[in-house]
């Protein structure tokens, strides 16, 4: 009998761009992001093809800017397709000199081998981070600041507040800057097997030209797509079949069917955090309590989910939604494991959410912690009187225009602000303790609104594991006391014809459904924000 044998396939990827989160409940997300591949099957097909004895290599074409934090979860998944021992070759045209290509070069070296093209160079040029004042701006305008915030390193206020860095921020920053720089450079040493000190000089000395970048070591040859394809051909067979890694498909094996387990449910929790449902505004997605609460109490209530990994991606938002979610939190970890894990940032209000969970996996560049609190409000009133606005006013209530945006907080007004602000963080505070097992004393000393990395986070005791979201899943898994192909679920599943249907009661997960069209309270909130936040900058690592 004529037996076939087996097609040969060499998966391909394209890192120039890296694959993006597509949320699957949000049509405009995947709209937004027509085109991109999807970081969640690209890392699982790079997990599951290592074991396919069809899949005979990986080769990619890296050279693009990369976020610090995706690109060490797609590095992971490189690094576990090699662990089987097939062969990965990356070639770039260049490394260039824009923001995020020490990340993308990073990303590059879980490859075995690593061409780069003769004309094109390396711009290994560290990790840098840049913040814009606009308090000089916002006084020519006649636009005045008044918050209040928990405590020196809370700097989300800072960048209206004032015109350069406190010794409190910078200090925050550069240690940020020094701990992605760090893992950076250990990662790179590790990977092309040279020392720290050599490759902190090479830094120091970048950008390289191709040649030179092959000299020291950076790169293993210098040559052009087709080259490095025909290397890669030579090792694995000329017959090898070239596919996208998202493309491939495992082998559907033909097994008897089972009774299950139990498997682990999804929660996640991604933007600002706000009250009501998730929706997304004009600067991006919030995270809803009413949403989030509702997929946390049907994990809850599911006796098949054993275990819940809850993903968090946010930077905090409004204090009471926050202390909503952590309720929740609370009552379902009572019942069975929580396990987080963390995203780009999970930090103020992220955080808050986070820390009564049995564990936290958290990514080293992972942006987090920043225990604090902040409120008050842009004062207008110069600025419409420059324009020739004025105002007219009338309330019943000494404070009902406490948080008008036309005058300032009088002293009583500012002295309720701050006995708020004071009450949330020492409320924010004892949780953490409470969650993470430690004297609140200790956590006093690494709260204080300090943003930390996920590296060292666990160093001072806000995080448990570094890993990305499958290393949580293991972890939940483990915890469950559930086999290690257990699978991973949406804690809410709402089908099609039912989500058109009107929800009975609070209980109903259709009643916490995210809403699908874009409003304009977002932006509102960010122009004119009012009472407290938990919440932290935009930091973008370079």
């Amino acid at each position: 009998m004529d037996v076939r044998p087996a097609k040969r396939i060499l998966l391909e990827l394209d890192l120039t761009e890296l694959p993006v989160e597509l949320e699957q409940d949000d049509p405009l997300s995947r709209l937004r992001h027509r085109g991109r591949r999807d970081l969640r099957s690209t890392i699982r097909a790079l997990h599951r093809a290592a074991d396919d004895p069809r899949v005979v290599g990986l080769v990619a074409r890296v050279g693009g800017p990369a976020p610090w934090p995706a690109m060490q979860e797609l590095r992971a998944a490189v690094e576990a397709f090699a662990a089987g021992g097939k062969p990965t070759v990356a070639w770039a045209e260049t490394f260039g000199e824009q923001p995020g290509a020490m990340a993308g070069y990073v990303l590059a070296t879980a490859f075995d081998q690593l061409w780069l093209q003769p004309g094109g160079e390396l711009g290994l040029l560290g990790v840098g981070l840049e913040t814009t004042f606009l308090r000089g701006a916002l006084d020519k305008l006649g636009v005045e600041p008044q918050f209040e915030q928990r405590y020196e390193f809370k700097s989300a206020a800072d960048r209206i507040m004032r015109t350069g860095f406190t010794d409190a921020h910078r200090t925050a920053l550069q240690r940020l800057v020094e701990s992605v720089f760090d893992d950076a450079v250990e990662t790179i040493a590790r990977a092309r097997r040279l020392d720290v000190a050599t490759v902190r000089d090479l830094v120091d000395r970048g950008p390289h030209l191709a040649t030179a970048a092959r000299d020291a070591g950076l790169v293993d040859r210098l040559g052009y797509r087709d080259e490095a394809l025909a290397a890669m051909r030579a090792r694995v067979g000329e017959r090898a079949e070239l596919l996208f890694a998202d493309r491939w498909r495992p082998r559907r094996r033909l097994r008897p069917p089972r009774r299950s387990a139990g498997h682990v449910a999804l929660v996640q929790v991604r933007g600002g955090i706000a009250a009501g449902r998730s929706r997304r505004t004009p600067l991006g997605r919030t995270a809803g309590s009413d949403t989030v609460c509702a997929s946390l109490r049907a994990a809850a209530a599911d006796e098949r989910a054993r275990a819940v990994v809850l993903l968090v991606d946010s930077p905090g938002g409004s204090a009471v939604a926050s202390d909503t979610i952590w309720r929740e939190v609370v009552r379902l970890q009572q019942r069975k494991p929580v396990v987080v894990a963390m995203g780009a940032v999970a930090a103020s209000g992220g955080y808050y959410i986070a820390c009564p969970a049995d564990r936290i996996v958290a990514l080293p560049a992972t942006l987090t912690g920043s225990i604090g609190v902040l409120g008050g409000k842009l004062v207008t009133g110069g600025l419409l009187e420059r324009v020739g606005l004025t105002t007219g006013a009338v309330a019943q209530g000494r404070r009902a225009l406490m948080f008008s945006s036309r005058r300032s907080f009088d002293e009583g007004e500012r002295h309720s602000l701050g006995a708020a602000m004071d009450a949330i963080y020492d409320d924010f505070v004892d949780k953490v303790a409470a969650g993470r097992g430690r004297p609140r004393a200790e956590i006093e000393q690494v709260a204080r609104g300090r943003v930390w990395t996920g590296r060292d986070a666990l160093a001072v005791g806000l995080g448990d594991r570094l890993g990305g979201l499958r290393d949580a899943v293991a972890r939940a898994r483990s915890r469950a006391g559930l086999p290690d192909d257990a699978p991973l679920r949406p804690a809410v599943r709402v089908g099609p014809l039912a989500r058109l249907g009107r929800p009975r009661n609070s209980a109903d997960p259709r009643a916490g459904l995210a809403a699908g069209l874009p409003r304009l309270d977002g932006l509102s909130r960010a122009v004119a924000p009012a009472g407290p936040d938990l919440t932290m900058p935009s930091l973008r690592l370079r």
